[in-house]
């Protein structure tokens, strides 16, 4: 199941003073699950960029307190500095990573800004994708004046903040004001040219960059610029929306290179931008021969390059996400300069793993999970097992799939076949999910039993807290009777249209998927006898035996095609 992770880089008015910048990063790692990423504090800007991810709630929190610290610790009236400012936190975007939207982004973003200008009674304006009208999309627009125009700016119409506005006084002296927005995760990408040539590598990135080239007179390259007339230059835009690029040569490496940033994830992908810059540049003749990321990026790029290659190969993308990523490594050669490590360049690989370690089942070999469940201990138990016979069913059919797209003389079928697998994974995926799931349902009970219950309102805690605990632990297991009762149809197709020689892997899927749903059926009704809420109780039940009756006639019937199939074999 995709983590809601989104990022943060706030720019903190202060580049000079490591105790002040320590003191807001300080701030920042307070919240729990948050995973500071990078500190670059500028001399001569006066200014540090910081960097953090974490979940939307852990994040926007984070980054609250930084605003509060940074707002204790740096007088404006002060400051000094090469770079544009206007706050002691000057700009604060929050960055979709995964499993969130812009605009989900923007609207926390909003509500991040209204917070600060209630609580900390510093002005916000909102800028990027959360900008409340079109012209301040643009943090220019925004910072206009810098933080010497603020008294100018407050309670003007037109300029003022979008929160927080008010009269200029001693408290907008000392902390300036605070531009906070939502903006497309930005990925920092070199592609690697067989030339040593800087211009060949420029003209290629003007090529494909969005605002292109000048227009020139004859259409000759040492030609004047043509103006329109107003007297601005006339350009002929690249073929990539959302790209910044330029050609340089790096002495390290001996090669030019065409540096872009892709700032629109969503117009440009990973890998449209590097069949582009390899269209762009066979054109010139030359070729691209590798690729380095600068920084972080989101693993859904990855992943969504992954499987363009896949299915430029025509083959099936309904394989593990590591084995996709391998793909998108090989085919923009990724590790071309140097070994590429997803563990230090994805972002929710990096976060996971600066978490504390925590014991899944569903990270143990097989042996070892069957000695766990062999244990003395009372979970894993019966509902673990029940969600991982379903994450079986579901990787059984899938394989089938994968199988049939890749069958000889079966070609024009790959499609049909990766679309099958690509819905086999994810279930698995969500049935390996149950699996943990599971035994922390079963483990919100014992720490319920355990709770004091001495006085009436400890007593009346801890059966509250038993009872949405009992709740909980009814509902995990149903949810795997419904979700292991998804994979049937797919089970059915493949032993339908699958694989002939694979037939009997169909069948033994619809087994474990039965399995998993009677197994998981009697811990829905084991738990929900120990409802205070007897209908609710009972409701639960009954939905779990609709759906077991259900699993009953599609394993019955995948069988009888199983079997049918064989016997004519």
């Amino acid at each position: 199941m995709e983590k809601r992770i989104i990022e943060c880089v706030p720019n903190f008015s202060e580049g000079r003073d490591m105790t002040v910048i320590r003191s807001i990063t300080d701030a920042i790692e307070s919240v729990e699950g948050i995973k500071l990423l990078d500190v670059d504090p500028g001399e001569a800007t006066n200014r540090t960029v910081v960097t953090f991810v974490g979940e939307p709630e852990a994040v926007t929190e984070a980054a609250f307190r930084g605003v509060r610290r940074a707002a204790e610790l740096i007088d404006m009236s002060r400051h000094h500095g090469a770079h544009p400012r206007m706050g002691a936190t000057d700009v604060c975007p929050l960055i979709p990573v995964s499993g969130v939207s812009l605009e989900e982004c923007a609207a926390m973003a909003r509500d991040l800004a209204q917070r600060i200008a209630g609580e900390l009674h510093i002005p916000t304006y909102c800028y990027e994708a959360a900008a409340f009208t079109p012209e301040r999309k643009n943090l220019a627009v925004c910072r206009a004046g810098e933080y010497e125009a603020l008294p100018e700016k407050m309670n003007c119409p037109g300029k003022a903040p979008d929160f927080g506005d008010r009269p200029y006084d001693d408290g907008v002296a000392r902390t300036g004001a605070t531009t906070v927005g939502a903006r497309d995760f930005l990925i920092a990408v070199n592609f690697n040219l067989n030339t040593t040539s800087t211009r060949r590598a420029n003209a290629i990135a003007f090529d494909v960059r969005e605002k292109g080239r000048p227009m020139r007179e004859g259409g000759k390259v040492t030609g004047k610029p043509v103006k329109d007339e107003n007297g601005k230059t006339i350009m002929i835009p690249g073929t990539l929306k959302g790209t910044k690029a330029i050609g340089w040569y790096i002495d390290e490496y001996g090669i030019a290179q065409v540096s872009m940033n892709i700032t629109d994830m969503a117009a440009t992908p990973l890998h449209r931008a590097f069949d582009e810059v390899a269209r762009a540049a066979d054109a010139r003749g030359v070729r691209v021969t590798g690729t380095e990321i600068v920084g972080l990026v989101p693993k859904r790029a990855l992943i969504e390059a992954g499987r363009h290659f896949l299915h430029k190969q025509q083959r099936s993308t309904g394989i593990p996400d590591a084995e996709i990523i391998r793909i998108a490594i090989r085919s923009m050669g990724l590790d071309e300069l140097r070994p590429f490590k997803p563990e230090e360049k994805v972002i929710e690989y990096l976060l996971e793993a600066g978490k504390k370690s925590e014991s899944k089942l569903t990270d143990m070999t097989c042996r070892a999970f069957a000695e766990e469940t062999a244990s003395e201990s009372p979970a894993p138990g019966g509902g673990s097992i029940s969600a991982y016979m379903g994450a079986l069913a579901a990787a059984l059919g899938t394989m089938v799939a994968n199988l049939s797209a890749h069958k000889a003389g079966w070609d024009d079928r790959w499609k049909e076949f990766s679309d099958i697998a690509d819905k086999g994974q994810n279930l698995m995926e969500r049935l390996l999910h149950l699996v943990d799931e599971d035994t922390a349902a079963f483990n919100r009970i014992m720490a319920a039993i355990q709770m004091p219950k001495g006085s009436d309102e400890e007593k009346a805690a801890r059966e509250a807290a038993l009872e949405a605990a009992t709740l909980y632990a009814t509902q995990i297991p149903l949810t795997t009777v419904e979700t292991a009762c998804e994979a049937f149809p797919l089970l059915k197709e493949m032993a339908e249209k699958g694989n002939p020689a694979s037939v009997s892997d169909a069948g033994v899927g619809a087994l474990a998927a039965r399995a998993a749903v009677r197994g998981a059926l009697l811990n829905v009704k084991i738990n929900a006898a120990g409802l205070k809420d007897r209908a609710a109780a009972e409701a639960l039940v009954a939905r779990g035996e609709n759906k077991a009756a259900e699993a009953a006639e599609a394993e019955n019937e995948i069988l009888k095609i199983v079997e049918a199939i064989i016997n004519k074999q």
